[in-house]
């Protein structure tokens, strides 16, 4: 336990934007001070996935891939440009926080160019740039000992970026085949390789809860608990907790709440996943005030991102109620926790 210490205590005196908490979990950054938010909000870009796909996003999953890798601009026939993301994000909805995600800039990590536009339009609306999520770029976990290696130099290029634009980490996939214990041990060699690289720059390498065994919580636990380098964590998200792939469809789920507790001592950024809305304005699939309890009472005071996919609602519509909702648990649960 004392090593285990040792690494949650580096690892929460490094993580963005969370304050290093005292032994009782009470800040010494101050959050006594009742002007300072509980938790700060960040607006994750997949909020916007099909404004800025359009109709790109009725293409196959194969068909979709292949262009991504091929021709990527092409997919990008929304009405909203990736460029723009901080606009909207500070503009339409007061947020001065942002996740980008590397497939609305698939072509552009090492072009110095488009990240300094990218960085001078964020830095001109006040925003922060938080980190990239990384997708589409190989299994981290990939039982083929070169396969796995591609994956883990793949990302790099997205370390530097994110080193470039600002950001405290990139989040990535914990991928893999086999055995339980097997597919814990080829993601912990994949995420310790590329740890190291982050490492180097300063940056977090953080894994999502994202289908298959990362979604089962104690399973991803165990990864990070292999890895135990304070760089390296985990990006809790509030609902995906499938445990199969995502282009199957079952019913076999992880319980959520229990997830996201296993996974929040390790926790460097949290992910607000929000679908559809009851009138009274609470989320339909996620207590936001239990999950937040869970978040807050592991210490962390960090951004909580909004990551809005529902369909009831348009992306614009749904962020905003997404935001409206974390406000609204964060004043009653301000007393509580400050």
């Amino acid at each position: 336990m004392g090593t285990r210490r040792k690494f949650l205590k580096k690892s929460a005196a490094i993580a963005g934007g969370v304050s290093v908490m005292g032994l009782g979990g009470a800040s010494l950054s101050g959050c006594s001070n009742s002007k300072i938010p509980l938790f700060n909000i960040s607006l994750a870009e997949w909020s916007l996935n099909k404004s800025i796909f359009g109709k790109s996003r009725q293409l196959g999953g194969e068909e979709w891939t292949k262009l991504l890798i091929n021709d990527p601009d092409a997919l990008l026939q929304g009405n909203v440009k990736h460029l723009d993301f901080s606009k909207v994000a500070h503009q339409n909805f007061g947020i001065d926080a942002v996740e980008y995600v590397n497939t609305f800039f698939f072509n552009k990590a090492t072009n110095n160019n488009y990240l300094k536009e990218m960085k001078t339009i964020a830095d001109g609306e006040g925003v922060k740039s938080l980190l990239i999520m990384c997708d589409q770029e190989g299994a981290l976990g990939d039982p083929d000992d070169d396969a796995r290696t591609l994956a883990v130099e793949n990302h790099y290029k997205w370390v530097d970026a994110a080193k470039y634009l600002g950001c405290h980490s990139i989040r990535v996939n914990a991928q893999s085949e086999g055995e339980y214990d097997e597919q814990m041990k080829l993601a912990a060699d994949g995420m310790s390789r590329l740890t190291e690289y982050g490492a180097k720059h300063n940056i977090n390498v953080i894994v999502e809860n994202h289908g298959g065994l990362s979604s089962n919580g104690k399973w991803l636990s165990g990864v990070m608990d292999m890895v135990n380098h304070p760089r390296c964590g985990t990006l809790p998200d509030f609902g995906n907790f499938y445990l199969g792939t995502w282009e199957e469809k079952g019913n076999e789920w992880y319980d959520r709440y229990v997830g996201v507790e296993e996974l929040m001592p390790y926790a460097k950024a949290v992910s607000a996943k929000s679908h559809n809305f009851n009138k009274d304005g609470t989320e339909k699939d996620t207590d936001y005030s239990k999950m937040m309890r869970i978040v807050l009472d592991a210490g962390y005071r960090g951004y909580v991102g909004i990551e809005y996919e529902g369909s009831d609602l348009s992306e614009m519509d749904g962020i905003a109620a997404t935001k409206k909702l974390l406000e609204k648990v964060r004043g009653e649960l301000a007393d509580i926790y400050n």
